[in-house]
């Protein structure tokens, strides 16, 4: 098994168990630097900046996976965004050690999450607001267009997802009941079949969402 690749991974940080990344499943979770959209309530800002060089090697990786068969079910690739980077290699070694593929993913990169869903056996996707809103929330224009092209293609595309909306005080187009609401029946819309709803965390969040989020709750007190 080579670990040869033009461009290495990036890896900001590995949760060597979780029960959570994906429902049913005993994961390793691998999350990798960098991301397009700068969204405010994001609970892991470290990751967003794609210059900051990664804190392990994908062979630590590797080997950690190598001493875990058998005990861990797959491997989520999450992020940052996961599909900025090149893993089409790395999802093969997974599979060549015996796990399955699973991907955390924004659809900031419709062209790449299209050609790599062949390839997962299981999507969470985060739609973050209604496309209207998706410019404000992450700081880039074409962002509404891309979540919306993306969950198209992951939809149709025959893969196992869930679509998962964070909401809450101070979250930019998704801070009240109505509002969350609106979003879940956007995605379904879209044809998604199963639409999950989390709370915002301000655990590891940036004081900027802190702050919209106390005078969010103030207003609401």
């Amino acid at each position: 098994m080579s670990l040869q690749r033009s461009r290495p991974l990036a890896v900001g940080g590995l949760a060597k168990l979780s029960t959570c990344d994906w429902p049913g499943k005993l994961v390793a979770t691998v999350f990798l630097q960098g991301c397009p959209w700068n969204c405010l309530y994001c609970h892991n800002p470290d990751l967003i900046d794609c210059r900051v060089p990664g804190q392990l090697t994908w062979e630590d990786v590797v080997a950690f996976l190598a001493g875990r068969r058998g005990l861990l079910d797959a491997v989520v690739f999450s992020g940052g965004e996961a599909t900025r980077q090149d893993l089409g290699p790395a999802i093969s070694q997974v599979r060549d050690l015996g796990f399955s593929a699973g991907l955390h993913t924004s659809g900031a990169y419709p062209r790449r999450l299209t050609e790599l869903l062949p390839l997962f056996d299981w999507v969470g996707f985060d739609v973050k607001a209604l496309p209207s809103d998706m410019a404000a929330l992450t700081g880039v224009a074409s962002a509404g267009e891309a979540m919306t092209t993306s969950l198209q293609a992951l939809v149709a595309s025959g893969v196992d997802y869930q679509v998962r909306t964070t909401w809450g005080p101070g979250v930019p187009g998704v801070s009240t009941p109505g509002q969350a609401a609106a979003v879940v029946d956007w995605a379904r819309a879209q044809g998604a079949r199963e639409v999950v709803l989390q709370e915002a965390r301000p655990d590891g969040a940036r004081p900027a969402f802190l702050a919209a989020r106390r005078e969010a709750l103030a207003q609401l007190a």
